[in-house]
């Protein structure tokens, strides 16, 4: 029989790293909504704040699994999936995206210049309507006098 015991710990985070860890995740949860309320449209970089927001939120995931997770400590294998498992994320999001980029005049009614003919169209039609009813009951009240 083999002379091993089950559930033993290979590892004690000190105190002094989890408290770390915990100043680190809120400081960067107080930079993310910090990032939300900034406004770089002004500095005309609309994407500014997807892009930022992404970043802290991948630093906080790589904080997370690194101390939580003990990725830190654990067999290189381990860490290679982990990696690989994100690059594989990232990679099939990226493909996700280049196809909703070339589809978007199909998808968002109105974006092309034939609806927006229509459209057009559609109001003179309504604004004609609205005038009509408004014409005879003003000719319809001169007449009765």
């Amino acid at each position: 029989m083999s002379n091993h015991e089950h559930g033993a710990v290979d590892h004690i985070v000190p105190l002094k790293m989890l408290v770390g860890t915990c100043a680190a995740l809120l400081f960067l949860t107080a930079v993310t909504v910090w990032v939300a309320e900034l406004d770089f449209n002004i500095m005309n970089i609309p994407s500014m704040n997807l892009i930022v927001a992404l970043s802290v939120a991948t630093v906080k995931v790589l904080i997370v699994s690194m101390i939580f997770m003990h990725l830190r400590w654990d067999r290189s294998f381990i860490g290679f999936i982990f990696v690989m498992s994100c690059i594989l994320v990232f990679l099939f999001i990226g493909f996700a995206l280049t196809d909703t980029s070339e589809n978007l005049p199909n998808i968002i009614p109105g974006n092309t210049p034939d609806v927006q003919l229509k459209l057009d169209a559609l109001e003179a039609t309504a604004a004609q309507v609205a005038a009509s009813p408004a014409e005879s009951a003003s000719q319809g009240d001169g007449a009765d006098r």
